[in-house]
């Protein structure tokens, strides 16, 4: 559409702002599910993990977190492909960076911790998953996404230390969680 006339600074600013706020709601609207759908993952893995950890006392049943990407990827994937609603923009493409960068780390500390090094890898995955979820919600301007990161990164670092073995992993059912109703509260607040 062709315009008569140009636009003054402060009306391009205001049209540029105006854009961007309409972009980050339809980039939240379209990331309630995939806080969901990872949040329902997290609980379900972390409970199944914790439970048959806790009945036959076997810390082998840790190898089943590798299923939680092998599903999660594909069903996000699936989602994406008809979700054709959310905006590929800069800010949609940090976002989804983010939580890629989350996931490489989350995997490869696993496998390290598994494999060469022994370290205290809930610690460490519950601090970076704390700090990706804080990270996306400073990228959307959302403080229930920073407030439930904030909690699940802090709180579940202090939990990691204080508590041992099997119900360790009860830190990520909280953060499963959390993700839940991080993206409850996106989807009520970006109908």
């Amino acid at each position: 559409m062709e315009q008569n006339k140009e636009l003054t600074a402060s009306e391009s600013l205001a049209l540029i702002s105006e854009t961007l706020n309409n972009s980050r709601k339809d980039i939240l609207r379209g990331s309630a599910k995939y806080f969901m759908l990872w949040g329902a993952l997290l609980t379900a893995t972390s409970l199944v993990i914790y439970l048959l950890w806790h009945l036959t006392g076997k810390p082998q049943w840790n190898f089943l977190w590798f299923a939680m990407p092998a599903i999660g990827y594909p069903l996000a994937a699936l989602m994406g492909k008809y979700n054709k609603a959310m905006p590929q923009n800069e800010v949609s493409k940090m976002l989804s960076g983010v939580w890629r960068v989350f996931g490489a780390f989350a995997i490869t500390l696993s496998a390290i911790a598994i494999f060469l090094v022994p370290m205290h890898v809930t610690l460490i995955i519950v601090i970076i998953m704390g700090l990706a979820e804080c990270m996306s919600g400073v990228l959307l301007k959302n403080w229930p996404i920073i407030i439930c990161g904030f909690l699940l990164g802090v709180g579940g670092a202090v939990f990691a230390m204080l508590v041992k073995g099997d119900a360790q992993l009860l830190i990520f059912t909280l953060g499963g969680a959390l993700l839940l109703v991080t993206g409850s509260i996106m989807k009520l607040q970006y109908k």
